[in-house]
């Protein structure tokens, strides 16, 4: 009874009345659970040789990912995770465009912690396979577990309009899934839906950048290498990573 009572109590003091307060928590936990799963999966395939994990487990990784991140707040802030699709909504008239930037900040925020709970969880790993250096380039290089970078032939023109493409048929398909209007998905399912269509673009359009498809993940865990001493390096637009 006791237990019960003081369980009670404690709900009452943490309990958060502004919405917009709930909304950039809920936004932050989803977000961090999209990162650190999906840096997790490129982790444990680079510090392992790819011995436990290839190509094919860090696409399944980031999509499933996804999933994640909307079950853990689909409800409260929509889990957009990505400023690209909170752009689209508020292009939509189904998101204020006042509360973008806060978004915004929200999920680039969240990348960045996810990244540092990977580099603590991946730490001994990390430093075992780059041999005690942190580099963005050469044959052991670490930063590929945090951001993506374009393979050494796309050029800017190239890989603009790779993210263009790729971010567009992402958008398209959350909105198609979304729309119901549509041939409806069974309630409950979207977010494997979704998983599924990121799956589709990650295995069919991740060969030229790696197939970011989010700002926020890829600037977030990009700020962490760079305070975490990988260097202004990691800005830069081609390395030579053989």
């Amino acid at each position: 009874m006791g237990t019960t009572s003081f369980l009670t109590r404690a709900r009452g003091l943490l309990h958060i009345r502004n919405q917009l307060a709930r909304e950039c928590l809920a936004e932050l936990l989803a977000t961090f659970m999209l990162i650190i799963i999906t840096l997790s999966s490129c982790a444990q395939r680079i510090t392992s040789f790819e011995v436990k994990g290839d190509i094919v487990t860090t696409y399944l990784g980031g999509a499933l990912a996804v999933m994640v991140g909307i079950y853990t707040a689909g409800g409260i802030s929509g889990a957009h995770m990505n400023p690209a699709f909170s752009f689209a909504m508020c292009l939509m008239e189904q998101f204020p465009w006042w509360k973008f930037p806060i978004f915004v900040v929200v999920q680039t925020l969240a990348s960045f912690i996810s990244a540092g709970a990977v580099y603590v969880l991946y730490y001994d790993a990390i430093w075992n396979y780059s041999n005690g250096t942190l580099t963005v380039s050469g044959p052991r290089e670490t930063a590929s577990i945090f951001a993506t970078y374009p393979a050494d032939y796309v050029s800017i023109l190239n890989g603009f309009l790779d993210q263009v493409i790729g971010t567009g048929v992402l958008m398209v398909g959350v909105m198609g899934i979304m729309d119901v209007r549509n041939k409806a998905v069974p309630k409950g399912l979207e977010p494997v839906v979704v998983a599924l269509l990121v799956l589709a673009i990650e295995s069919s359009m991740g060969a030229n950048c790696g197939c970011p498809l989010n700002p926020a993940r890829d600037i977030g865990p990009r700020l962490f290498t760079y305070v975490a001493g990988w260097g202004p390096e990691v800005f830069r637009w081609v390395e030579q990573r053989g």
